[in-house]
């Protein structure tokens, strides 16, 4: 028998979410059963996306999120003793899981996996550039924004774990790349992975400096956060430009009854023919090795650099997920056992 610990759910979020939001229980759980393995955490990815989709959960259920664990015992060949894996197991340091994967005629679900081999690199990467973070950036910006060399491309949230990594991309893709940012200490951060232009949308002058960066306009927009600044993106997009909306993280802590407005940005769809599209990254679970493989071999290659901002301790998973949507992390944010 093993004594897990889980936070749970307590209260909806009202606007930011709040360390007593959340509970830390304890539960005991027998030993896997024919074709279960028990997994120990590792370490535990804090997204933004959980803050979007928490409004799902009934109050007194399991946190949701991704984790990369160590299997401890098993009853499963395919997920054999010792080797780590990557599951959706929710806020929760041990998991008895049966390894199967949920499947509808639409799509397959990618998780749990066995981690692939990496080589010497840190297990915590299956969360970020080799897992979850890495394939919403690689499959989301080149399956829809479809770059070609010499673009302009902008990010917005571009110091966070998808933001960072699209420009990347974008750089090895031969673009000139823009990212919008909420520091000047990110900005500097961003130019020295290789963006051409970084950002401060604090400052007053952003819109001004945008304008600077951007001479011929934008080609590709990748949207993390939506609202205002979106919107004035978008107004200085190319004809024929694409937009690819990853997430909207300035209305995540909103009433839903008042959300905040936005210029309206109908006329430069229509007159510039723009192309826009929102995803998740399901959408490409068949193809769920093939981009933790490309972005591994730029990893490798050096061309794909990476930052964690690791969170030590299970029992401080609230406090990274609020820093997280406050903007305190640069890239992955990550929360170690």
């Amino acid at each position: 028998m093993v004594k897990a610990k889980k936070f749970v759910l307590v209260n909806g979020f009202n606007n930011m979410p709040k360390e007593e939001d959340f509970k830390l229980v304890e539960e005991d759980l027998l030993g896997p059963q024919e074709g279960e393995f028990l997994a120990e955490a590792l370490y535990l990815s804090v997204d933004p996306y959980m803050r979007a989709y928490a409004h799902q959960l009934k109050e007194g259920k399991t946190m949701i999120g991704v984790q990369v664990a160590r299997i401890l015992e098993s009853n499963n060949k395919e997920f054999p003793v010792g080797k780590y894996v990557v599951g959706n197991f929710g806020w929760s340091t041990h998991t008895i899981c049966n390894g199967l994967r949920s499947t509808t005629q639409s799509e397959v679900d990618h998780y749990p996996y066995v981690l692939p081999d990496i080589g010497q690199l840190p297990p915590s990467l299956g969360l970020g550039v080799l897992g979850l973070t890495g394939n919403t950036a690689y499959f989301g910006f080149t399956e829809i924004c479809k770059p070609r060399a010499g673009e302009t491309v902008v990010v917005t949230t571009a110091a966070g774990a998808v933001g960072s990594h699209v420009g990347q991309i974008a750089k090895i893709k031969g673009c000139r790349v823009i990212g919008i940012t909420g520091s000047d200490e990110k900005c500097l951060w961003l130019k020295s992975i290789g963006f051409d232009a970084a950002i401060n949308y604090k400052n007053a002058n952003w819109i001004n400096a945008l304008s600077e960066a951007t001479p011929r306009g934008i080609d590709c927009y990748f949207d993390n956060v939506g609202g205002e600044i979106s919107s004035t993106i978008i107004q200085r997009m190319c004809t024929d430009g694409r937009v690819a909306v990853c997430g909207s993280i300035s209305s995540y802590n909103c009433d839903v009854r008042q959300l905040p407005k936005a210029t309206m940005i109908q006329p430069w769809i229509v007159f510039h023919q723009l192309e826009i599209k929102g995803f998740v990254s399901n959408n490409w679970s068949r193809r769920w090795m093939e981009g933790i493989k490309e972005n591994l071999k730029w990893v490798q290659e050096g061309r794909l650099r990476y930052k964690e901002t690791i969170t030590d301790g299970f029992e401080n998973m609230p406090k990274a997920f609020i820093g997280l949507l406050k903007g305190e992390n640069i890239g992955k944010a990550i929360v170690k056992v």
